[in-house]
């Protein structure tokens, strides 16, 4: 390949930026086609006969045509906002993107109301008519969780005031968080490029970092637990509203996933955790502490001459990639040369990493900042794996592309497994094969541990917000209280404050934004078994199980390409079986260095 760009090409979707008249000219056909689809669904009248399949799928036609406009402004937006969070348009056009996706959702509710009211009998036979085999599961599912909410009026209502209310916090928020700096060694620096040297292996540093932005997320506590509390709130008034009694009823639903699975997840990883805690007493002792604090547990444990320039890192990831699925190792390498990444170190830039999709277009874009560490090369690898995931699903119903969180993390963290296994077996010697054995279980850590602790604090802090604010020093408490649980009190210091530093808290889009990255990880581990055992013939297999995760539940996702029940322990068991083996191969390689 030729040397690579770091920075993305924003230009070949809409040129000019924020500034785009390309844009603007976009965003003017959305509002049109807006208007068409509201006059179609104003006119349509429920069938009484399974025959009348015409008014029908012309609406599905045209809801999926805005629905891939939406998408395609929407991931505009988001590029902008997060390359240069001082760019004021981009604060405005997501603004408008709320606004416009508030009148999408009220059409959509309006449309809800009147397939409620098609008769069962009639329901079943339209869906089994061919314009609407296809996408059967999704308008069933719309159908149903529209009998789970209020009439038309009360929604619309909603969706309206979820502008400047919900979303309006939401937004508040990363404003805030965009303009704080942190001064460390003489720099001034933004709280994403300050996160970076948690990861220093000077344990000096770590921890002057950590108390410096302990000291900044403090200062701002007041503000962030004004945005967490109205965004809980309008949450819990609307579930209120629509009589849900069960906090989790919306997270699941959208996770297309049932809270019987959940359960059974949480529980057996609890009956895992020991061997964590003792890899998390062994670390301790390899950087010679007697006790592990937060911002030690995702230190380094020695040093890795594995540093890839970006241009190495891309390499690598592809002749990776090629090893499992020469298809994704393709789409990768086009991902490169096109310059779908934007992973430049510079200032100014939104702290963490996403992947993106463009429908329209049938594009992707990645955001990170890469400074060419094993872990930003895995987290290259994790933001590809969802390139790809959406890429094979391209050509389908673009009802049928709307998977859900926990399947996504599935691609993303498969790609990953791929990338940090072979890091390991590309070792010079024992202390470096140590050094990235354990960068592996770090993430295992991080999903059994630091995400079950966001989970554990989210669950609380809502409970206790039913009866109304909580205080930004009781929002430490239950922070304390849910890492202790989570890390099995292994830790001796733990960060009070993450609760207003971890954007996952304030993203309006979904709530409980944590549970779906460990189900991701475990369900992952056991599609990488099933590639290292099918070889060859695991490539269309894998296809087929991305292309089915936005048209059923996750249970029937693996029942049907895993033969697994998801709602009991056995699946769990075996996912978190293999990921022991490499906790042993640590403690086994570690014994001669520990103390």
């Amino acid at each position: 390949m030729k040397p690579l760009n770091p920075v993305w090409d924003l230009d070949s979707i809409f040129t000019g930026g924020s500034e785009s008249e390309e844009l603007r000219s976009y965003v003017e056909k959305i509002e049109e086609d807006l208007e068409s689809l509201h006059r179609l669904v104003s006119q349509f009248t429920p069938p009484q006969h399974s025959e009348q399949v015409d008014a029908l799928q012309e609406l599905i036609d045209s809801i999926q045509n805005v629905s891939k406009e939406l998408g395609e402004f929407g991931a505009f937006v988001s590029c902008l906002s997060a390359q240069n969070s001082a760019d004021k348009k981009a604060v405005i056009w997501m603004s408008k993107r709320s606004e416009i996706g508030a009148r999408f959702a009220n059409i959509m509710t309006e449309l809800d109301q009147k397939l409620v009211q098609i008769k069962k009998d009639v329901w079943t036979g339209l869906l089994k008519e061919q314009p609407f085999t296809e996408v059967s599961f999704v308008l069933n599912e719309r159908r149903q969780q529209a009998m789970d909410k209020l009439d038309y009026g009360k929604e619309s209502l909603i969706n309206d005031f979820a502008v400047d209310g919900y979303h309006g916090w939401g937004q508040m928020y990363d404003a805030i968080v965009g303009k704080m700096t942190i001064s460390i060694g003489g720099e001034e620096l933004s709280v994403g490029q300050a996160a970076n040297k948690l990861s220093s292996s000077d344990r000096s540093v770590r921890k002057e970092t950590f108390e410096k932005l302990q000291t900044a997320w403090s200062e701002e506590a007041d503000l962030f637990s004004e945005t967490l509390n109205h965004l809980a709130g309008f949450r819990l008034q609307m579930y209120s509203q629509r009589g849900w009694d069960r906090l989790l009823k919306e997270p699941l639903e959208l996770n297309r996933m049932s809270e019987q699975t959940l359960n059974t997840m949480w529980e057996t990883i609890e009956k895992y955790k020991q061997h964590y805690v003792k890899y998390l007493k062994r670390k301790a002792e390899l950087i010679h502490v007697d006790q592990l604090n937060f911002y030690d547990v995702e230190a380094p444990i020695g040093e890795t001459e594995q540093t890839m320039s970006f241009d190495e890192g891309a390499s690598f990831i592809i002749e990776q990639f090629r090893q499992f699925s020469p298809k994704m190792a393709d789409f990768a390498e086009m991902a490169f040369e096109n310059r779908w990444i934007e992973a430049e170190d510079r200032a100014g830039k939104r702290p963490g990493g996403f992947c993106t999709s463009f429908p329209d277009s049938e594009q992707t874009r990645i955001f990170m900042t890469y400074s060419g560490t094993p872990s930003n090369v895995a987290t290259l690898a994790h933001e590809l794996g969802h390139a790809y995931h959406q890429h094979v699903m391209n050509d389908l119903p673009a009802l049928n592309q709307d998977y859900a969180m926990n399947v996504a993390e599935t691609a993303s963290t498969f790609a990953e497994m791929i990338v940090a296994d072979a890091a390991v077996g590309k070792a010079k010697n024992e202390e470096e094969k140590l050094v990235l054995l354990e960068d592996k279980v770090q993430r295992s850590v991080a999903f059994f541990m630091n995400i079950h602790a966001r989970f554990l604090f989210e669950t609380s802090f809502y409970k206790e917000r039913e009866d109304g604010v909580v205080s930004g020093e009781r929002l430490n408490e239950l922070m304390v209280q849910a890492q202790k649980e989570a890390y099995v009190e292994t830790l001796g210091e733990y960060d009070p404050t993450f609760w207003s530093s971890k954007l996952h808290f304030h993203i309006t889009d979904v709530p409980f934004y944590n549970f779906p990255y460990t189900f991701g990880y475990l369900f992952s581990l056991g599609i990488y078994a099933k590639a290292k055992q099918e070889g060859s013939e695991f490539e269309e297999q894998y296809i087929a199980l991305l292309r089915d995760t936005g048209r059923m539940t996750v249970e029937e996702l693996a029942e049907k390409h895993m033969g697994v029940d998801l709602r009991k322990p056995d699946f769990w068991e075996h996912a978190l079986e293999l990921g022991l083996k490499d906790v042993e191969e640590f403690m086994n390689l570690s014994s001669q260095y520990s103390s």
